[in-house]
């Protein structure tokens, strides 16, 4: 049950064999990925945030905003995640909402256009994943030699 819990918690563990990285360079590592080619920006977290680091992504075609605070655990090298979304969360309703906890969306938004050849053809005018922001954070971490924890862990 160990592994499908892991899976179902998205917990992720590093390679065999990867040396630990110190815990400064870890967070130097996280907080260079953020930047303005990046869709998502990291910082510090403030003492209220109750988290070491922590990233921000907007996505304004989605109408959703999205706050993912990781405190990096040095004792059990393992970094725990708890991640927060404003806005149309579910899709359900059309007001503002609030969710906690991890979530896996994919959007696209396509458009019907005339084309050189006068034929009209379908094309994308925007697309969107959470793994756009989340496999840059996890594969750091992991290439690190540290833990990613997923969700439903205490800060």
């Amino acid at each position: 049950m160990g592994r499908l819990w892991d899976k179902w918690m998205g917990t992720k563990y590093p390679a065999a064999g990867v040396t630990p990285l110190p815990t400064m360079e870890l967070r130097e590592a996280l907080l260079a990925l953020g930047g303005p080619d990046a869709r998502f920006t990291v910082r510090e977290a403030s003492p209220k945030e109750k988290a070491d680091l922590v990233v921000n992504y907007r996505v304004r075609e989605l109408g959703l905003t999205v706050k993912i605070r990781m405190r990096l655990v040095p004792a059990t090298r393992e970094v725990r995640t708890l991640e927060e979304q404003w806005g149309n969360v579910s899709h359900e309703h059309s007001g503002k909402q609030y969710g906690r906890g991890g979530s896996t969306r994919f959007a696209r938004q396509w458009e019907i256009r005339k084309g050189a050849d006068g034929r009209r053809h379908l094309v994308e005018t925007f697309s969107f994943s959470t793994g756009e922001v989340k496999d840059p954070l996890r594969n750091t971490v992991l290439g690190a030699g540290w833990t990613w924890r997923g969700v439903l862990r205490k800060l």
